[in-house]
């Protein structure tokens, strides 16, 4: 019996294995041949430029707000770029709380720290999750942006007015820079000022390399000067940054891995234990000293994880 529950445990792996295969071989590809960005399939659908800003702004949630913990969590959100919609995440919410609801219940017994754990851990789990779709955003957008001054370079040297640059950035790259370049022409052209359109911009993304050129911006704004010879510095020096970058990253690889598999073996143990043998832990989960044990050990698990991620995560 012990050993089917083993063998029902690799099929279901190698199933979901082989779903994600499919999907990358079928689905991935097809995504990366339809509309270049989403400003565009919105245009497409015969909206007017105001309509689609408005429609781009509403789907992202972004807005100001005079409380600063409010402002933070919006803007938080607006950098993932996930579309906003409150009945998906009411009841991804729920669901979350459900499912550690019944993981605390099975390690800690139905009771209080069950419940007192349920929204922490459902909590923690949005984040981080949250986090990570921002993270891969931001890293997709520094990829794209020095190609993206690039362009507007381009345009300003044949003679396109910077605002039109933008916009060539806006119909000819994928996004997250696409639309992103898009709703800034789009707010240029409704008569915002370079500056506070290229600041949304900055906010709307979150990527560091962007006051680079927000900052050049102000500054040949205030002084004058050749904008494609400064612009032409700035992509130089934002692809030797991306490349600074890249050789960063490959030389913590390392370390990230070595913290998801020293993170996650000890779950991993008590799954495989839990499946071979299923009354392994049924005799010490009565024991007073279990609770604080497992408490001590995820929070210096928690430490360990937070110590490596500050020895990989650094200024440059």
């Amino acid at each position: 019996m012990e050993e089917l529950w083993l063998i029902y445990a690799l099929v279901f792996g190698a199933a979901m294995f082989g779903i994600q295969a499919a999907y990358w071989l079928l689905f991935r590809a097809r995504k990366t041949q339809q509309t270049i960005n989403r400003r565009l399939a919105l245009t497409s659908q015969g909206g007017t430029a105001t309509a689609v800003l408005e429609t781009l702004r509403s789907e992202r949630k972004f807005a100001s707000f005079d409380n600063p913990l409010l402002d933070k969590l919006s803007t938080f959100w607006t950098q993932t770029g996930l579309r906003f919609d409150t009945n998906t995440f009411v009841l991804s919410a729920l669901a979350l709380c459900a499912f550690f609801f019944l993981v605390f219940s099975m390690a800690f017994g139905f009771g209080i720290l069950a419940l007192l754990l349920t929204p922490l851990g459902a909590m923690a789990a949005i984040y981080l999750f949250l986090a990570r779709v921002r993270s891969r955003r931001i890293f997709k957008f520094s990829e794209q942006l020095p190609n993206a001054v690039d362009v507007i370079v381009r345009g300003v040297k044949v003679g396109y007015p910077f605002s039109s640059a933008i916009s060539l950035v806006a119909h000819e790259m994928a996004d997250p820079i696409g639309t992103e370049f898009g709703m800034t022409a789009d707010e240029i052209a409704f008569g915002l000022d370079v500056r506070t359109a290229l600041e949304n911009l900055y906010r709307r993304v979150g990527q560091e390399d962007l006051l680079f050129l927000v900052i050049a911006m102000s500054i040949q704004t205030q002084t004058g000067g050749k904008l494609s010879d400064l612009l032409s510095r700035l992509s130089q020096t934002l692809r030797l940054r991306a490349t600074l970058r890249l050789k960063v990253r490959a030389l913590t690889a390392e370390g990230r891995l070595s913290g998801i598999f020293l993170s996650l073996t000890p779950f991993v143990l008590i799954g495989i234990i839990s499946l071979l043998s299923p009354n392994y832990f049924t005799s010490v989960l009565g024991n007073p000293i279990v609770i604080p044990a497992a408490v001590i050990g995820l929070a210096l698990l928690f430490i360990g994880n937070v110590m490596m991620y500050r020895m990989i995560n650094f200024k440059y």
